[in-house]
């Protein structure tokens, strides 16, 4: 059964959002597995930090379905979600759904605080500092985890509800 939301349909999302989508991807991805540490490093970190306070930023002002409205923090909403999938039950939402989007408030937190953490190492308060440097390696490791657990939703749900996720984040219906 496919129940729809009465809203919009399950069209691309705007050229900002598959822009930052991407461009985030690239950029986790270079200072996990080709600058460890560096100069490089830090400045990749510091244009993740301004990819995700740009996404905060249009997810306040952007279009409908690119702003956290269309997508509230809602953990009953995420309960009840997963309740549907249990039963097989198939909604078509017109932004992430509820799993979704406590998937990218957790991504949006977690790099911020990567950002956050990383810039901490490079003051002199916090330079040499086992607990940051390590609390740093720990986020860096829970955005690897989600990252995992997105990419796994992502397949999961496309195929469930035979809906390619992944071509409306490259632009297609």
């Amino acid at each position: 059964m496919i129940r729809q939301e009465p809203t919009m349909t399950s069209a691309p999302w705007d050229l900002f959002v598959r822009a930052f989508h991407w461009s985030l991807a690239l950029a986790v991805f270079a200072n996990v597995a080709l600058f460890e540490e560096g100069g490089i490093h830090e400045a990749i970190g510091y244009g993740v930090a301004a990819l995700v306070l740009s996404r905060i930023l249009w997810g306040l002002v952007g279009p409908k379905r690119a702003r956290f409205s269309a997508f509230p923090f809602s953990p009953t909403a995420a309960g009840e979600h997963f309740q549907e999938i249990l039963h097989g039950i198939k909604r078509e939402h017109s932004s992430h759904n509820p799993l979704g989007a406590l998937m990218v408030y957790n991504l949006l937190a977690s790099l911020l605080l990567v950002a956050a953490t990383g810039t901490m190492l490079t003051t002199d308060a916090f330079w040499g500092s086992a607990f940051v440097e390590e609390l740093h390696e720990f986020l860096a490791n829970w955005v690897l985890v989600s990252v995992a657990l997105h990419v796994g939703g992502v397949v999961f749900e496309s195929l469930r509800t035979k809906q390619n996720l992944v071509a409306r984040m490259i632009g297609r219906k």
